[in-house]
């Protein structure tokens, strides 16, 4: 439900959108946080990455299409986002995942290395930290959404989308 809302804003905003669910090879979301997360556990990360590029050619491909390709992902969606910008290159125009928790120490301690490798690169790029958020506050499924980070979130991603896609 959250990754095909997820979807459905972005096609009301005029952009062509999938939203490949990463259980589909283990029956698909349970309906709860708890049991997928326990479900992750069991998927084949690399078959699961391979469907998402897959999946990311074919969006792009579709007659449709204007060609330019962009992913959004929170959570676990960021990290996947970061495998399909190293695996794609410059098949991927835009890709949205620097959109932080402020009290995520874990994921947060991870940033000036992340940075570096960005500069390193030339990619342009720009964080955004959510002062006192907690991880999954984009998830409107979980106790730890906050709507007005979320809102701020989705406005800064379809910002970048318009800026790097249209």
């Amino acid at each position: 439900p959250y990754i095909e809302d997820v979807a459905r804003r972005l096609a009301t905003a005029n952009f062509i959108a999938f939203a490949p669910d990463g259980l589909t090879s283990v029956g698909g979301y349970p309906g709860n946080e708890q049991e997928a997360a326990a479900k992750f556990r069991t998927v084949d990360g690399k078959k699961m990455t391979e469907d998402f590029v897959a999946a990311a050619k074919w969006l792009k491909a579709r007659s449709d299409s204007t060609g330019k390709l962009g992913a959004v992902g929170f959570c676990l969606g960021g990290g996947r986002v970061n495998q399909l910008a190293v695996l794609l290159g410059k098949d991927l125009n835009a890709g949205v995942l620097l959109q932080y928790a402020g009290a995520d120490t874990r994921i947060n301690e991870g940033i000036p290395a992340y940075e570096e490798a960005l500069k390193a690169n030339k990619k342009t790029y720009a964080v955004h930290m959510y002062d006192g958020k907690q991880h999954g506050f984009h998830n409107d499924t979980t106790p730890r959404y906050d709507e007005a980070a979320a809102k701020l979130s989705w406005e800064r991603t379809l910002e970048f989308f318009n800026k790097h896609l249209r």
